[in-house]
């Protein structure tokens, strides 16, 4: 996108929230419109000037991490806007049309999975956490006390519906055929191995679930508006290990910005730590820190991208 196009973009972008707006009532989104004309960025991907706010696509905007974060940011003359969504479906699209500057939603590789499908070149410039992906219950309070043949909800976007069958396969719920894998899916469920069988939902929905499956995996980003203790997970998996790397949560931003220093301060700027702490608190002190360079990260997701490629 050349800058003129970029300008175009930006400049449009109020009408084009506003219908986003509109639409929200049937697709569940909940988004903060606004006009917004981000920072332009000189050839090297320096910070030349803010014309407007930095507009910011998140899920779960109401946690106390992002209030504070806004704070830190206009403490620095910053002018942020934060774009709350619901579906993970839409902030990628949203800022690979130029709609948002920045999104901070998902991991490696959900991102990886995105650019595949959709041939797209957004890259992260920042890490922030893995959460570990819990599996709750309602009716039970221990894995084993789960009997046999009981439903169990997961999310059903793909790279989370693959993890989560891996967790279930690691608690010893299902089977999965030749082991499963990152791109795992209720297909491959191996139905005669396995102690459960699994129904996915949309991942807001999972949290919902309860009160009708005897248990659900539920991602973070929907265990505290649904009163759930993270602590209170029957089983999780593990953050610390090397097989964890594609869930890395990340900042992420269209390839021509990797280098925007305006970007990479607000990414900073996250690292502080009274943000840091709210960040915990909102998890429940599950999350697991990280700290990558981006490079690190890219290096990642070329990894990821290319498994997806050729699986």
């Amino acid at each position: 996108m050349t800058s003129t196009t970029r300008r175009a973009a930006r400049a449009s972008r109020q009408p084009v929230v506003a219908a986003a707006l509109a639409a929200a009532l049937a697709l569940t989104l909940a988004a903060c419109s606004g006009d917004a004309d981000a920072a332009e960025t000189s050839s090297d991907g320096d910070q030349a000037e803010q014309a407007g706010p930095v507009v910011i696509g998140v899920v779960g905007a109401s946690e106390d991490h992002w209030r504070i974060f806004e704070e830190k940011a206009e403490a620095e003359g910053i002018d942020v806007e934060i774009v709350d969504f619901t579906e993970y479906s839409l902030p990628n699209p949203a800022l690979s049309e130029g709609e948002l500057d920045l999104n901070q939603f998902q991991h490696i590789l959900y991102l990886a999975q995105y650019n595949v499908e959709a041939g797209d070149d957004l890259v992260p410039i920042g890490a922030t956490a893995v959460y570990p992906l819990g599996l709750y219950s309602r009716q039970y309070d221990a894995v084993e006390d789960i009997p046999d043949g009981a439903e169990v909800a997961i999310p059903n976007d793909p790279t989370n519906l693959a993890r989560a069958l891996l967790v279930l396969q690691d608690a010893g719920l299902v089977t999965l055929r030749d082991g499963g894998s990152a791109f795992a899916t209720e297909a491959d469920v191996v139905a005669e191995e396995s102690r459960v069988t699994v129904t996915p939902v949309d991942a807001q929905q999972t949290a919902l679930a309860l009160d009708s499956v005897a248990a659900s995996i539920i991602n973070n980003d929907f265990l505290a508006d649904a009163g759930i203790d993270p602590a209170d997970a029957l089983y999780a998996d593990d953050a610390d290990s090397p097989a964890a790397e594609p869930y890395i949560n990340i900042w992420a931003v269209r390839a021509e910005d990797a280098g925007n220093e305006l970007y990479l301060r607000l990414v900073e700027i996250y690292e502080d730590p009274e943000v840091q702490d709210a960040l915990q608190a909102a998890s429940g002190g599950t999350a697991v820190l990280v700290d990558k360079t981006p490079e690190e990260l890219q290096a990642i997701l070329a990894e990821v991208e290319e498994d997806a490629r050729n699986r």
